[in-house]
C-alpha cells in the first residue's frame, strides 16, 4: 500500500498541556469571531471568517492528533461542510479517523489507546467533533448503503496523514458513484426538505440553511456536480456549460448574502442557529448596520435582503437542477414538439414549455408576458423548462418602463387575467421568475416584505399571491365544497378579472406609511385607466381595494341587530355588486392571512351582515318589529317540532326586551325557551350546552340571578377550562336574571366538543355558586413572535350615538386570560355589559364591549377605569 510515512513522535520537551491548549484555541477562535463582527458586514468579510475559523480548526486537530501518535497508515479526514473547508462560528465540525484495511479487525490495545486519547483530547479543548473510525473497505460500505455517508464523504479533505490513502478513498468513492441513483436520492431529500420547510423561502421565520432558497439547496448542485464528474465550483460548471458566466456570478453573489447573514446569525446567536428567529432578527439586522426607520423595522430589511437572496437562489436552483438532470440521465430532445399556434417560439418539452431559441426574448420582448398565458392555454405544460427559466432569468433588464407601458404587454397581461383557468399557478410563476415585479412596479416594492403585525404569517406578495389564489377558487367548481355560499355568488359574478385585480393590489401599499388602502386605490385606479378599463369597472375595483377591511371589520366589531348600523353599511356599499365584491374579497383575504385567522363563527358573521345589508340595498328598510316577529315565529315552530306544547316560550319571553331578540336567531330563541321554560324563577345557575350550530366549539347558556362579577366569573371558568370565547352575547331580563350566550372553542384541535357538553355544564355551574374574591388571571406563555413585535395595548371608550350606552374598544396582543383580566376590572367599578364582540385575529383581539353603569358618568372614574384596563391588557414584563 503506497502510504506515507506518518508523523513522528514529537521529541519536544515543551508539549503543551490541555488547558493550556484549551485557552488557546478558545481565545483564537473568540478572536476571530470579535474581528468578524467588527468589520464591515461584507461577503469577504464572511468567507475570510469561515476560511480562517477552519484552519484554526484544522492547526488544533493537526497538533492533538500528532501527540496521539497514531500508525503511519491512519489519516484525519475532515468530512461533510467542514471538508469543504469553511467553517461557521459554531458549525459542527466532522472527522473520519480512516484506517487502513485490516487495520480495524486487530486494534491493538496502543492503537485502540491512541484513537480514544485524540478524541477525548478534541473534547478536552473544547472541540466538539462529530467523529467516525472507518477502514478504507468500511467507509465504501456504509457509502453503498446510506446516501448520507456517501455525500459525506464525497467532500472530504485530508488533514493529516496518509495521503496515499485519502486519494484511494476519493478514487474508489468515484468509480463507485452511480450519478444518476444519487441525483435521485438528493433530489427526494431535497424535496421532502422543502415540503418540511412549506415549501417557500419566505417563512417568516426562515431556516438560512435548510428552507427552499437557503445554503443546502446550493450544496445540492454541488454535491450532485461533483458525483457525475462535472465540477466543483460555479466557475467549474459555467466551464462545462451548465451555466451562464453571468448565472455564475449570480450564484457566487447570492451564496455570499446567506453565508453572510448566517455567519452574522451565528455570532449575534452566541451558539449554533440557523434559524431567523423573531427574537434574533433585529439583532442581527443591527450588527449589518441597519436603523430602524419609520417606515420600517431595521429587522425588515434584513429580511428583504435575505428573501431576495433566497427567490435568485430558488430560481438558479431549478435551472441548474434542470440541466443537471438533463446530463445525467440523458438529454430529451426527440419528445419535443411545436406548440399549435406558437411553432416559432415555444416547443413542449415533455410536459414543460420551453424557449425555440435562447434569443426569443432579445429578438421578441412581447414573448416575454406570452409565455405565461400559452402556458395557461397549452393542455399538458406543468412548468417552464431549464431554458425557459434561464432565458427569463436573463432577459429581466429588459422589462423596464418602456416595456410596462407597451400596448401590447398590456393587452396580454389582461388576456392572462381574463383566462378561463391557470391564474394562480401562472402569477406564482411570474412571481417566482421575477417578471410579476418587474411588469408591476408597484408590486415588485411589497417583494419580501414583511408583515409584524401579528396575525400575517406570509411576507406580503406570498399573502397577495395566497388571497388571488382564494378568489380564484371561487369560481372554480372543484372547490365549491370549501365555501359553496361564496361559490354560488361567484357563478353569478361575469367578470371574475376585477375581482383578481382587487386581490393583486389590496395590500400592494403596505410599508410606505399613511393608510395602505387608500394608496392602493390610487395604485389600482392607475393600473386600470392604463390596461383600459372602462370606467364602471376602474371605480368597482377602487372601490374594493379602498374598502378591503370595511365589511370584517363592521362584522366583527358593530351591532348587526342595529338597524342604523346596517343603513350606514349599505350606504356605503352602494349596490349588490360592491357588496358581493367586497364580500368575495373579504373572505379570500382572511383566509389567506393565517390558517389561525378564520373560523365558521366569523364566516357566519360576515354572511350575515352580507344578507341583512343585501335586503337593504334591495329596497326592504330595516323593520326590527317585523323582523323579530319572523323569528319569534320560527322559533315557535322549532318548538313544535321538538313536541313543547303551545305557549311554552311565553314565561321567558314575556321577561325579555327587544335587544335580546334582535341579538338572536330563531334556532336559538327556541333552544333557550326550551331549556329555562321551567327555570325562569330559578334560584341557582341553570347552565346547557351545546356544539355549536355554526361550525366548530360549543354554544353555551348560562341563566342565573344577576350579580356585578357574573360575567367575570363566567371569563374565570373560561380561562381556567382552556377555552377561546368566540363570541358572547349577554342580557339581563326584567326579573333581574342574566341571560347570557356564549361561542367558545377548545384549543386543542383533536378535542370532540360533544364529550365537553356534560363537563362544561357541570363545572361552570359549580363555579358560579362560588362566592369570595375573584382569583387572579392565569399567566399564559407568550409566543416568542408576541414577545419580539409586542403590539401597543390601545383602549377607547365613548358614549355611542344614541347617548344610551358606552362603546369600550381595547386593541391588544391576545394571550391566555385576557378576557377574564378585562371583565376583572369592569366587575370591580360595576360596569354592567350589554354586548361583547370578540374578535381575534391571530396573536392580536380587537374586542368591542356595549356598557353602561354608574361609574362611566364621571371622567374622573371613566379615566381610571381607563388606566386600569391599560395595566390589565399590558403584557407581563
Amino acid at each position: 500500500m503506497p502510504n506515507s510515512p506518518g508523523p513522528a513522535p514529537s521529541s519536544s520537551p515543551a508539549v503543551a498541556s490541555v488547558a493550556e491548549m484549551r485557552q488557546a484555541f478558545k481565545a483564537g477562535k473568540l478572536a476571530l469571531i470579535e474581528d468578524f463582527r467588527k468589520a464591515k458586514p461584507t461577503l469577504t468579510a464572511a468567507s475570510g471568517l469561515l476560511r480562517r475559523l477552519a484552519r484554526h480548526v484544522d492547526a488544533s486537530l493537526k497538533t492533538l492528533w500528532t501527540q496521539a501518535q497514531l500508525p503511519a497508515g491512519a489519516s484525519l479526514v475532515a468530512v461533510g461542510g467542514y471538508g469543504r473547508g469553511e467553517l461557521f462560528p459554531y458549525s459542527d465540525v466532522d472527522v473520519l479517523v480512516l484506517l487502513p484495511d485490516g487495520v480495524e479487525a486487530h486494534l491493538d490495545g496502543a492503537v485502540k489507546a491512541g484513537i480514544e486519547h485524540f478524541i477525548t483530547a478534541c473534547w478536552d479543548i473544547g472541540l466538539e467533533i462529530g467523529s467516525s473510525v472507518r477502514s478504507l473497505d468500511e467507509c465504501l460500505s456504509e457509502a453503498a448503503a446510506d446516501v448520507t455517508v456517501q455525500t459525506s464523504l464525497l467532500e472530504s479533505r485530508l488533514l493529516i496523514g496518509s495521503r496515499g490513502l485519502h486519494a484511494q478513498l476519493e478514487q474508489r468513492l468515484q468509480q463507485a458513484m452511480d450519478a444518476s441513483a444519487f441525483l435521485r436520492a438528493k433530489t427526494l431529500e431535497m424535496r421532502q426538505r422543502h415540503t418540511k420547510y412549506d415549501e417557500t423561502p419566505y417563512s417568516l421565520e426562515p431556516n438560512c440553511k435548510e428552507s427552499p432558497g437557503g445554503l443546502r439547496d446550493l450544496q445540492v448542485l454541488i454535491w450532485i456536480a461533483r458525483a457525475a464528474g462535472l465540477g466543483q465550483t460555479w466557475h467549474e460548471l459555467a466551464a462545462k456549460g451548465l451555466i451562464t458566466p453571468f448565472e455564475s456570478r449570480q450564484l457566487q453573489r447570492n451564496e455570499g448574502v446567506l453565508k453572510l447573514i448566517r455567519a452574522r446569525l451565528h455570532t449575534v446567536a452566541g451558539r449554533r442557529e440557523d434559524r431567523l428567529v423573531f427574537d434574533l432578527q433585529t439583532a442581527v439586522a443591527e450588527s449589518f448596520g441597519y436603523r430602524a426607520s419609520p417606515a420600517q423595522r431595521a429587522s425588515e430589511v434584513l429580511m428583504r435582503r435575505y428573501y431576495w437572496a433566497a427567490k435568485a437562489v430558488s430560481q438558479l436552483n431549478q435551472i441548474l437542477l434542470l440541466n443537471l438532470e438533463e446530463h445525467v440521465y440523458g438529454s430529451q430532445q426527440g419528445r419535443m414538439r411545436p406548440i399549435a399556434g406558437h411553432e416559432q417560439q415555444f416547443l413542449d418539452r415533455a410536459g414543460m414549455l420551453e424557449v425555440a431559441s435562447d434569443e426569443l426574448y432579445q429578438r421578441e420582448p412581447h414573448a416575454i408576458l406570452r409565455t405565461f398565458l400559452v402556458y395557461q392555454q397549452t393542455p399538458g405544460i406543468k412548468g417552464l423548462s431549464a431554458r425557459t427559466l434561464r432565458a427569463l432569468y436573463n432577459a429581466r433588464e429588459l422589462m423596464d418602463s418602456a416595456f410596462r407601458r407597451d400596448p401590447v404587454n398590456r393587452a396580454t397581461f389582461m388576456q392572462i387575467l381574463r383566462q378561463p383557468e391557470g391564474q394562480t399557478h401562472a402569477f406564482r410563476l411570474m412571481n417566482q421568475t421575477s417578471v410579476l415585479g418587474r411588469y408591476l412596479w408597484v408590486f415588485r416594492r411589497i417583494v419580501g416584505q414583511m408583515q409584524h403585525d401579528l396575525f400575517h404569517v406570509y411576507t406580503v406578495d406570498q399573502h397577495i399571491l395566497m388571497v388571488l389564489r382564494n378568489v380564484r377558487r371561487f369560481f372554480i367548481p372543484e372547490h365549491a365544497h370549501e365555501y359553496s355560499f361564496c361559490s354560488q355568488l361567484a357563478a353569478q359574478w361575469d367578470r371574475p378579472e376585477l375581482l383578481y385585480i382587487a386581490a393583486l393590489f389590496h395590500d400592494v401599499a403596505k410599508g410606505r406609511g399613511g393608510d395602505h388602502s387608500d394608496l392602493g386605490a390610487v395604485e389600482v385606479k392607475r393600473f386600470c385607466r392604463d390596461h383600459g378599463l372602462a370606467r364602471p369597472d376602474t371605480e368597482l375595483v377602487s372601490f374594493l381595494v379602498q374598502h378591503h377591511l370595511t365589511l370584517s371589520r363592521v362584522a366583527q366589531k358593530e351591532d348587526l341587530s342595529d338597524p342604523e348600523v346596517i343603513a350606514a353599511f349599505a350606504a356605503k356599499m352602494r349596490d349588490e355588486r360592491h357588496l358581493t365584491g367586497l364580500y368575495l374579497l373579504t373572505v379570500a383575504d382572511i383566509r389567506g392571512t393565517s390558517p389561525k385567522v378564520w373560523n365558521a363563527w366569523k364566516g357566519k358573521l360576515l354572511e350575515d351582515l352580507y344578507r341583512v345589508t343585501l335586503r337593504a340595498l334591495g329596497g326592504a328598510k330595516p323593520n326590527m318589529d317585523a323582523e323579530i316577529e319572523a323569528r319569534k315565529n320560527e322559533a315557535r315552530q322549532a318548538l313544535a317540532l321538538h313536541s313543547m306544547l303551545p305557549g311554552t316560550e311565553a314565561a321567558l319571553w314575556q321577561t325579555l326586551e327587544v335587544s335580546y331578540f334582535a341579538r338572536h336567531e330563531a334556532s336559538d330563541l327556541a333552544w333557550h325557551a326550551r331549556a329555562l321554560w321551567r327555570h325562569v324563577e330559578a334560584a341557582t345557575p341553570i347552565v346547557r350546552a351545546r356544539p355549536s350550530p355554526v361550525g366548530e366549539g360549543l354554544q353555551v347558556l348560562v341563566y342565573s340571578p344577576d350579580r356585578p362579577d357574573l360575567f367575570a366569573r363566567l371569563c374565570g371558568y373560561f380561562d381556567s377550562a382552556g377555552f377561546n370565547i368566540l363570541d358572547a352575547k349577554v342580557h339581563t331580563t326584567r326579573k333581574g336574571f342574566a341571560l347570557d350566550t356564549f361561542q367558545v372553542i377548545s384549543p386543542d384541535s383533536e378535542q370532540n366538543h360533544r364529550d365537553l357538553v356534560s363537563l362544561v355544564e357541570t363545572k361552570l355551574g359549580q363555579a358560579l355558586l362560588a362566592d369570595g374574591p375573584l382569583p387572579e388571571p392565569r399567566r399564559g406563555r407568550l409566543s416568542r413572535r408576541v414577545k419580539s413585535f409586542p403590539y401597543t395595548p390601545r383602549i377607547a371608550l365613548r358614549p355611542d350615538e344614541r347617548a344610551q350606552h358606552w362603546l369600550l374598544s381595547i386593541s391588544t396582543t391576545d394571550r391566555a386570560g385576557l378576557l377574564y383580566a378585562i371583565a376583572r376590572v369592569l366587575a370591580r367599578h360595576r360596569i354592567n355589559l350589554q354586548l361583547a364582540k370578540i374578535s381575534t385575529l391571530g396573536e392580536r383581539v380587537e374586542d368591542t364591549f356595549l356598557v353602561d353603569g354608574a361609574a362611566l358618568q364621571q371622567n374622573k372614574t371613566q379615566l381610571q377605569i381607563e388606566s386600569e384596563l391599560l395595566d390589565a391588557v399590558a403584557l407581563p414584563q
